[in-house]
């Protein structure tokens, strides 16, 4: 097979060399030729690198949930990582292997020549495959709720998924158009122009199924949602701290939402996990008790511990680099807080206080809500300003405390007693439909754990209350949801583009054909 015009011997030969591993002189590429099994192997390359395309997509969107992962492997296996790094990593390295590989075999086929991949390739895109496949059913298994994560990116990224897929459609119109005007089997050119066609009109039509919230009026928008502080401000400080409390009042957060237990001595105190070993030293101070529940340490003990250090020297988040020498100081400093002390604190801040008790199951949970309201009461602080989460005990708490805000952990119930104010539960469990109902009737909705700004402008536009975050840094900052467009505006893009699209794709096989046709000329002449 002779070397096209525009298509150097070296530059040819060097293609060859990196698809199919093995150096080839022009004498002896004359002879290869592209076989069915080395279409079917470009088309297993393809499928795979849009495999792998999807699943670069969906590692950005979970990245939002990260950090949960990060301490559920903690807790399995007592080792801290920050899993998001090797995921990227991982993922960068299987997307950048099959796209050189791709536009190795899209630049052979338009210099026409032979796609012979190596045998050590396509061993390699089977473990892509497999490895993505893996990861896929890894997801699906153990981490579900992050399908309706994707699902709910779709509406940030929905309008812009569709521009950059028709652009790549497009341009996979000139190696297509190359191939067919080359290929003498006809049943193969009518099979793959009607597939590229069904696909492209898919593709031109797909604006019709694409929703979003943030297709609306500038005027229509709702008020940005306030911020609720996920056990303080933990990307700038110790998570459910003094400091990670004064943070999130310097973040403009409205809410600091926090985890109470009770200590073996009746004390309240600020505690996520049910053991210390993630946030404290226990380990170092008490290494036969440390794998004790939190609340079997009495308060004395419990103020033995280092409730900051760990935040230096493990780095849940890639913030703490950029902590100054003061702020680090202060995270040495940092005591497990009692919750009379961060009630003092929030009223002097005049701060909201929304928290768990913790844990649920616990035989003496009852003396748990009555320590915890004994302390609530005794504080003085405006009851308005504690939003209650527990489920427990919730009736005895409205008798004791009529003030305090009854948050509920799940969605309203058709025959429900007393209408819900206030409702808290994972962005995932709300649609946007459902956020904008509960809008119209007056029930404030706050929805967590939000940290990426993608997925706050989406709840934004949604008319959502408020978020629980632990990236209030962040969306401080943040005046305006990411992107808005008015619907008249998005149906001229959206024309605009599909037109521009079939006005490329035409062009490509108007010009390929002519170029065809001059090389059949010119093999006519040659052999004359």
């Amino acid at each position: 097979m002779a070397d096209p015009p525009g298509c150097c011997h070296p530059c040819a030969t060097c293609l060859l060399c990196l698809y199919g591993c093995h150096w080839v002189t022009p004498k002896k590429r004359k002879g290869l030729k592209t076989s069915k099994c080395d279409c079917s192997w470009f088309l297993f390359l393809f499928c795979v690198f849009l495999f792998t395309l999807v699943w670069l997509y969906f590692a950005i969107v979970i990245l939002n949930d990260f950090h949960n992962f990060n301490e559920f492997i903690f807790k399995q296996r007592k080792l801290w990582l920050d899993w998001s790094l090797v995921l990227l990593i991982a993922t960068a390295t299987l997307i950048t292997y099959s796209a050189v590989l791709l536009v190795l075999a899209l630049c052979l086929q338009l210099c026409g020549q032979p796609l012979k991949l190596h045998w050590l390739h396509k061993i390699l895109l089977i473990l892509t495959a497999l490895v993505v496949a893996a990861a896929f059913t890894g997801l699906g298994i153990k981490w579900a709720e992050e399908w309706r994560s994707a699902r709910i990116s779709l509406q940030a990224t929905g309008p812009f998924l569709h521009i950059g897929i028709v652009g790549g459609m497009t341009l996979l119109a000139w190696p297509l158009a190359s191939f067919i005007y080359r290929t003498r089997n006809k049943g193969l050119k009518v099979f793959l122009l009607l597939v590229y066609c069904v696909v492209m009109i898919a593709l031109y039509l797909a604006p019709l199924g694409i929703t979003s919230p943030c297709i609306m009026e500038e005027n229509q928008l709702p008020p940005k949602p306030a911020l609720v502080g996920h056990r303080g401000a933990p990307m700038l400080a110790p998570e459910n701290t003094l400091m990670s409390l004064q943070k999130a009042v310097n973040c403009d957060v409205e809410v600091f939402e926090t985890d109470v237990m009770v200590s073996a001595d009746g004390v309240p105190f600020l505690m996520h996990d049910e053991e210390l070993t993630r946030t404290t030293n226990v380990q170092a101070v008490f290494p036969e008790r440390a794998a004790l529940n939190s609340t079997a340490f009495n308060w004395t003990d419990l103020q033995q511990l280092d409730a900051g250090s760990w935040f230096l020297e493990r780095r849940p988040f890639p913030t703490v680099q950029s902590l100054s020498a003061d702020d680090r100081y202060q995270v040495t400093k940092q005591r497990i807080p009692s919750l009379e002390e961060v009630l003092e604190e929030a009223k002097q801040s005049n701060i909201s206080i929304m928290f768990d008790l913790r844990p649920e199951n616990h035989s003496d949970y009852q003396s748990f809500v009555n320590a915890t309201l004994r302390v609530i009461l005794q504080s003085r602080i405006p009851p308005q300003q504690v939003l209650w989460l527990p489920d427990g005990f919730r009736e005895e708490v409205k008798q004791r405390a009529p003030g305090v805000q009854q948050i509920y952990g799940r969605k309203r119930l058709q025959n429900e007693k007393e209408p819900l104010l206030h409702v808290n539960l994972p962005y995932q469990d709300m649609s946007s439909e459902e956020i904008r109902q509960y809008r119209q009737d007056n029930i404030s909705v706050n929805l967590y754990v939000v940290n990426q700004p993608w997925l706050f402008s989406v709840l934004w536009c949604a008319g959502v209350s408020s978020v629980t975050t632990n990236a209030c840094q962040v969306l401080k900052e943040m005046k305006h949801p990411i992107w808005l467009l008015p619907s008249s505006t998005y149906l001229m893009i959206w024309i605009v583009v599909d037109c521009a699209s079939l006005l490329v794709i035409f062009w490509a096989f108007l010009l390929l054909k002519q170029c065809s046709q001059r090389r059949r000329a010119a093999g006519e002449c040659v052999q004359m």
